[in-house]
C-alpha cells in the first residue's frame, strides 16, 4: 500500500510542478533558479536529519556515489533540458523524456544485472505511443531548422543522465545500503553545487526576485517537487525497480494537461484522448496480476516468477 502512495504522490506532484517552474521564469536565470531550488531543498533536508538525529557520517566512497547520483539526477540533466527547450517545444521534450522508461530497463540490465521484464517493455510501448499521441501537435510542428536536431540530442542526453541517476540510486540503496533521506540531502547538495559552478563559469548573474510568486514557487519546487517527490520516486526505484518506477514519467504529463485544462483552457483533441487511453492501458498491463511476471506494489522485493511458491 505504501508503494501505491509513493507512486501516485510522485505523479500528482511532478504533474503540478510545471506551474511552479513557469512562475520561476522571468527575472532570474533558469540555471540559477535550479541552484536555488536544490540548495534550499538541501538545507531543509539537512535540518530534518539534524532534528531527528539521523546518521550523517559516511565513507569517502559512499560520498562519491551520492555525488554521482546528485550530479546526474539533480544537476546536469536539468541543465541540458533547460538548454534543449531553447530549441524545441516542451511537448516534444516531454515525449523524449518519457523514453527514460525503456532506458531504465536497458541500463538496469547492463549495470545491475536485472532481467529484462517483457511486461515492462510492452507496457512502456503502450505508454510511449500514448505520449506521442498526446503531444502529436508539438511533434508534427517539429523542424530541424533553428537547431531543432540540437534540441533533440540535448533531450536524449539529459534523459540518459537522468536514467543513469536512477540506476545509481538503485545501486546506492541495494548495494551501498544508503538511506534515502540522507542520500538525497547530500545528493541535492552536490547537484546544487554543480549548478552553482556552471552558473559562475558561464557568467550568470545571481539575482533573486523578492515577490510572493517567485518565493512561493521556489518553496513549492524545493519542498514538494524536490524533497517529497524525489523521496517518493527514489523509494519506488529501490522497492520496485527503476524500470517500473519510471512509468510515473508517462503519467505526470496527464496531470499537467488536466491542470492546463482547468487553468489555461487547454482544448482536448481526439488524438490526445486516444493517447490517454493508451497510457492508462499500459498502466493496467503493468499492475495486472494475471501475468506470469506479476508486479505487486505491496512487495518491496520483486521475486522472479520461477522462484515464487
Amino acid at each position: 500500500m505504501k508503494n501505491f502512495f509513493f507512486y501516485f504522490a510522485t505523479v500528482l506532484i511532478w504533474g503540478s510542478t510545471w506551474i511552479g517552474i513557469k512562475m520561476q521564469l522571468g527575472t532570474v536565470d533558469p540555471i540559477v533558479s535550479v541552484a536555488y531550488r536544490f540548495g534550499l531543498a538541501t538545507l531543509l533536508l539537512l535540518a530534518w536529519c539534524k532534528l531527528f538525529r539521523l546518521e550523517m557520517s559516511f565513507s569517502r566512497r559512499q560520498h562519491l556515489f551520492m555525488a554521482a547520483q546528485g550530479i546526474l539526477l539533480f544537476g546536469f540533466n536539468y541543465l541540458l533540458f533547460y538548454i534543449a527547450e531553447l530549441y524545441i517545444n516542451s511537448g516534444l521534450a516531454a515525449v523524449l523524456f518519457s523514453t527514460i522508461l525503456l532506458m531504465n530497463v536497458m541500463n538496469g540490465a547492463i549495470f545491475l544485472g536485472q532481467p529484462i521484464d517483457k511486461k515492462v517493455i510492452i507496457a512502456g510501448l503502450f505508454g510511449l505511443t500514448g505520449i506521442v499521441l498526446v503531444f502529436r501537435p508539438e511533434i508534427t510542428a517539429f523542424s530541424l531548422e533553428n537547431h531543432g536536431l540540437r534540441g533533440v540530442l540535448l533531450c536524449v542526453a539529459a534523459t540518459l543522465l537522468a536514467s543513469f541517476g536512477n540506476i545509481t540510486s538503485a545501486y546506492n540503496q541495494k548495494s551501498n545500503k544508503l538511506p534515502i533521506i540522507q542520500t538525497n540531502a547530500y545528493g541535492m547538495g552536490y547537484g546544487a553545487l554543480a549548478m552553482l559552478a556552471v552558473a559562475v563559469f558561464s557568467g550568470k548573474t545571481f539575482l533573486f526576485e523578492v515577490t510572493p510568486l517567485y518565493i512561493g514557487s521556489l518553496v513549492y519546487l524545493s519542498v514538494f517537487g524536490s524533497i517529497i517527490a524525489f523521496g517518493c520516486y527514489l523509494t519506488l526505484v529501490g522497492n520496485i525497480g527503476a524500470d517500473r518506477a519510471a512509468y510515473a514519467t508517462l503519467l505526470f504529463p496527464i496531470v499537467a494537461l488536466i491542470i492546463a485544462t482547468i487553468w489555461e483552457g487547454y482544448h482536448w483533441t481526439p488524438s490526445a484522448a486516444m493517447g490517454i487511453v493508451f497510457i492508462l492501458t499500459g498502466n493496467i498491463i503493468m499492475v495486472h496480476k494475471g501475468w506470469k511476471m506479476p508486479w505487486s506494489l505491496k512487495r518491496k522485493v520483486l521475486v522472479p516468477a520461477k522462484a515464487e511458491k
